[in-house]
């Protein structure tokens, strides 16, 4: 493989603001994962996302059966490994911390960012999301292919990919699907801006953009004459249940089609540290606005707009990238604390597989990981895992949760708050305990 091959990078807006039995081949590729599917049934039996650090013995691989779909590209295998039931929150009990990573273009290139990341996952008790971009599983040479829309059939502002690309994306999905997480998608060919970009495409362009990112996927072996490869784990009409748009571009429309579509939740908005709620009949699960170290202004949690408001380039000062990257860390942290000790609004982080100005906002990622997802009632989950609990909730419990502000913890506590019983009397006042025995 050659060291320089990359995928092309994303450019996104930045906004400076205050069948048959299973084969052997499939089955041994699902047991070498790690934390993937053999010790578990398909009931659903899996980790605690909240007990981070227990580590059980591996059962031996229960026989799963798998049915190939169209080419063989994808193929049902049953229940996804690792994919927590959700559970109703009980009366009086504050929520769980929540924190979702996610990638934007998730592919596999000669920097091994989709790989680093996995383990940096498995390690740390936590599921990512993955958003795809669809042309990353199309070959140079089958471009006519995809006709994007308000542009010319084979146009594409990310490029496409190479069969040996193609290869190691493929291996990378297949080992995260199975390890509990979630393969989103970036749609295609990533057109921002006012020349026939996202942003101004309608409702039909999107469902036309929509269907072609499953089409990829799902002849991802026709397309590079593969007949032997191992296919996704997966069927992707079903696994599909949520998107990121472009440059942050087109979620009006794009949220309208989803809904037509099966889609569950949007990432493609800026919020503030709160609850979310529906919008369009999707859940809107936007990256949020965190304090940043250092300003007066708060900063989105996407690693490019740090790197914008920086440097403002991919090669900054080398003098100044250490501090760069602390400084990205230490903002989510911030966030991820103003939360934690405050409302519990899920923390929702959106990256790039980009080593802009050395790699320091990948390590800054890391670090966040690595210092959050282990604390106490902390749950670092895939976006399918917290629509799946947003689902599963008391809508009477949710409406309270979007009442609470940025920060602001309720103040007579979550028993009372959620509970909606009294809270008790302070001490000294008609009728309080007086604190003898």
């Amino acid at each position: 493989m050659a060291a320089t091959r990359r995928i092309a990078p994303h450019r996104i807006t930045t906004r400076r603001i205050s069948a048959p039995r299973i084969t052997a081949a499939v089955a041994a590729a699902a047991c070498a994962a790690t934390l993937a599917g053999c010790g578990h049934d398909d009931t659903g039996a899996a980790r605690d996302q909240g007990a981070p650090g227990a580590k059980e013995a591996v059962p031996a691989a229960p026989h799963r059966t798998v049915r190939l779909i169209g080419d063989g590209s994808t193929a049902y295998t049953g229940r996804q490994p690792h994919l927590p039931k959700a559970e109703r929150l009980r009366p009086g009990l504050r929520p769980p911390q929540f924190v979702v990573f996610s990638w934007d273009g998730a592919g596999e290139d000669s920097q091994k960012l989709f790989s680093r990341f996995r383990k940096v996952a498995r390690k740390n008790n936590a599921t990512m999301t993955y958003f795809l971009s669809g042309v990353y599983l199309l070959p140079g040479a089958k471009k006519e292919l995809y006709h994007p829309p308000q542009h010319a059939p084979g146009r594409s502002d990310i490029g496409f990919n190479d069969a040996e690309g193609i290869r190691d994306t493929v291996e990378q999905l297949r080992g995260a699907w199975l390890e509990g997480n979630e393969i989103g998608t970036h749609f295609n060919g990533h057109f921002c801006g006012s020349d026939g970009g996202v942003g101004q495409w309608s409702v039909e362009d999107w469902k036309s953009e929509i269907r072609q990112a499953k089409s990829f996927v799902r002849t991802w072996r026709s397309n590079t004459g593969t007949k032997k490869a191992e296919p996704l784990p997966f069927d992707y009409d079903k696994e599909l249940v949520g998107a990121r748009t472009p440059c942050l571009e087109g979620q009006k429309n794009f949220m309208r089609a989803g809904r037509e579509m099966g889609f569950r939740y949007d990432t493609s908005g800026v919020n503030d540290q709160v609850w979310p709620k529906k919008k369009h009949g999707l859940w809107d699960l936007s990256m949020q606005l965190v304090p940043f170290r250092g300003h007066s202004y708060e900063q989105l949690t996407m690693d490019y707009n740090f790197m914008v408001n920086q440097s403002g380039t991919t090669k900054g000062d080398p003098a100044m990238r250490a501090y760069w990257g602390d400084q990205m860390r230490d903002s989510l942290v911030a966030g991820f604390e103003r939360a934690y000790k405050g409302n519990r609004a899920p923390l929702i982080i959106g990256n790039h597989f980009e080593s802009w100005n050395g790699g320091v906002y990948m390590r800054a990622v890391e670090q966040t990981v690595e210092k959050v997802c282990g604390k106490p009632e902390v749950r670092c989950v895939s976006f399918r895992q917290l629509a799946d609990w947003l689902d599963a909730q008391d809508p009477a419990t949710l409406k309270k949760l979007t009442r609470l502000e940025v920060g602001k913890a309720p103040k007579r506590g979550w028993a009372a708050y959620l509970a909606g019983t009294p809270a008790p009397a302070p001490k000294g006042a008609p009728g309080a305990p007086s604190g003898r025995p």
